[in-house]
């Protein structure tokens, strides 16, 4: 394939171990630097990089700001890992710099920057990638091939639920999940959605309601625990997406579930429904119900063994080949655009158009 995609790193923080056992395993990327607004978290993560091959035999330098990064001639890329806030002016900082750029989901905060971040790549004729990439991994991919091989005949609709009670119960600092640009949807929607664009197209148009049952929450573990803090954004979140083929998705986003048995994601066509798994998972079952139960279905696509950063990995052998990369900052912006025009259509009381529109990306085979 020639010679690897040189990778620069910018954030060390918990998901960076995740990339980082990814990228020990690949040859198509070579971990070269690493940067973190506290520096002895990059000194730790580029020293396990070198350790455990992500260097590919040369040692993994540290870096002591963003703009050093992104000057170096060793980074052809950036892995923008920051947080949420932070992700455009990373990667526009990477684009203006003639990096290419893969980062971690949303691809910004809002459509104006994601628009940013777009004309950018664009006016540079550069790659933009974004998470989540777990689509691309056997569970969804099994499940994209049986309806694009029409096993369940025509998509008729499709159900995605993620409930459960909240982070606080576990997370000691849980404030953020509940402030402007937290909430079930921002915070998980990526993963659903992007599964329902690979599953059935995009979407031209949603419905939407949502509610705030609580107005504060208390911490439940750490040694803030017994702390309250106010709720800033609403934490059930339904709604009903029009895909452009024609088939109707039901979501359901809270936080506010205590308990439930409802499936992760199901797809239901005029011949067959579908039992897709846990779309922030790589793998799991794949099941089909003719009429006569439930049976499995045999993996027949979809990256093997994959980890968070196999996204990357797509990005720099589509490079190589001169094909579009499949987890695209296309993709991830109709995601974002889906997500707040549902959350306004919630706040309207009424139906509204989706304007942006991306390429289904092409199957893993």
């Amino acid at each position: 394939m020639g010679e690897p995609l040189r990778i620069g790193i910018v954030g060390a923080g918990k998901i960076s171990g995740a990339y980082l056992t990814t990228l020990n395993g690949l040859t198509s990327v070579q971990l070269t630097a690493v940067t973190d607004l506290d520096r002895d978290r990059a000194v730790s993560l580029a020293a396990e990089g070198t350790a455990g091959g992500a260097g590919n035999g040369k040692e993994v330098a540290v870096v002591g700001s963003v703009a050093e990064l992104v000057a170096r001639d060793d980074v052809d890329a950036v892995l923008n890992l920051t947080i949420p806030a932070a992700h455009a002016e990373v990667a526009l900082a990477a684009l203006g710099a003639g990096k290419h750029v893969y980062g971690e989901k949303p691809l910004a905060v809002d459509q104006k920057e994601a628009e940013a971040v777009l004309g950018a790549a664009r006016a540079a004729a550069l790659r933009v990638g974004c998470a989540p990439d777990t689509v691309l991994g056997t569970g969804a991919q099994t499940a994209r091939k049986a309806v694009d091989d029409g096993l369940i005949g025509r998509p008729v609709a499709a159900t995605a639920f993620m409930t459960g009670a909240g982070h606080e119960k576990w997370h000691p600092d849980p404030e953020f999940y509940y402030r402007p640009g937290g909430g079930p949807l921002l915070d998980m929607g990526p993963y659903y959605l992007s599964a329902l664009v690979h599953l059935l197209g995009p979407v031209v148009k949603v419905t939407g309601a949502s509610s705030r049952p609580r107005a504060e929450r208390t911490i439940g573990s750490g040694p803030r625990a017994g702390q309250t803090f106010a709720v800033e954004v609403d934490t059930h979140i339904t709604g009903v997406l029009d895909h452009a083929g024609g088939a109707l998705s039901t979501l359901v986003m809270s936080f506010d579930v205590k308990a439930a048995r409802l499936p992760r994601i199901e797809v239901h066509g005029t011949e067959a429904s579908l039992s897709v798994p846990d779309p922030n998972n790589f793998d799991g079952p794949v099941e089909i119900n003719r009429g006569a139960g439930w049976e499995a279905l045999p993996v027949s696509a979809g990256y093997r063994d994959a980890g968070r950063g196999i996204g990357l990995a797509d990005l720099a052998e589509a490079l190589a080949e001169g094909r579009p990369h499949r987890a695209s900052a296309e993709l991830a912006a109709h995601v974002l655009d889906v997500m707040l025009t549902l959350m306004e259509a919630a706040d309207q009381g009424r139906a509204l158009p989706v304007v942006s529109t991306c390429e289904r990306p092409a199957p893993v085979t």
